[in-house]
C-alpha cells in the first residue's frame, strides 16, 4: 500500500509564501514523476507543476510560472511545492501526485493521490 500526506497548507495574505510537503510512504524503490494539482471551489482539478523522476526537468503551469518552485528529494520520496508571491486566485485544495509507484513486492502503482492540503490567500 502506498500512501501519500501533504503538509504545508494554511491561511496566507496576497503576496505571502508558503511551502507544500508531500511525502510517499510504502516500502518504495521508485516513483517515476509527481506533480502538484489544485482544485478550486467550483472548479475542475489542474495543473499546477510537474517534476521528472530524477529532477532535471519541471513543467509549470503558466499561472504560477516565475511563483512556484517544484522540487524532490528522492531519498526522502518527497515533494516540494514552493509558493511565492501568492495571489487569492491561488485559493484551492491543492494534491500531490504520484505516478508509477513501484514498491518492493514488485506491484507499480499506476497513479497515487494524496488526499489534499488547504491554500487560502486572502486579499
Amino acid at each position: 500500500q502506498v500512501q501519500l500526506v501533504e503538509s504545508g497548507g494554511g491561511l496566507v495574505q496576497a503576496g505571502g509564501s508558503l511551502r507544500l510537503s508531500c511525502a510517499a510512504s510504502g516500502s518504495i524503490l521508485s516513483i517515476n514523476h509527481m506533480g502538484w494539482y489544485r482544485q478550486a471551489p467550483g472548479k475542475q482539478r489542474e495543473l499546477v507543476a510537474i517534476i521528472s523522476s530524477s529532477g532535471s526537468t519541471n513543467y509549470y503551469a503558466d499561472s504560477v510560472k516565475g511563483r512556484f518552485t517544484i522540487s524532490r528529494d528522492n531519498a526522502k520520496n518527497t515533494v516540494y511545492l514552493q509558493m511565492n508571491s501568492l495571489k487569492p486566485e491561488d485559493t484551492a485544495v491543492y494534491y500531490c501526485n504520484a505516478d508509477r509507484v513501484k514498491v518492493v513486492a514488485g506491484t507499480v502503482y499506476l497513479e497515487v493521490w494524496g488526499q489534499g492540503t488547504l491554500v487560502t490567500v486572502s486579499s
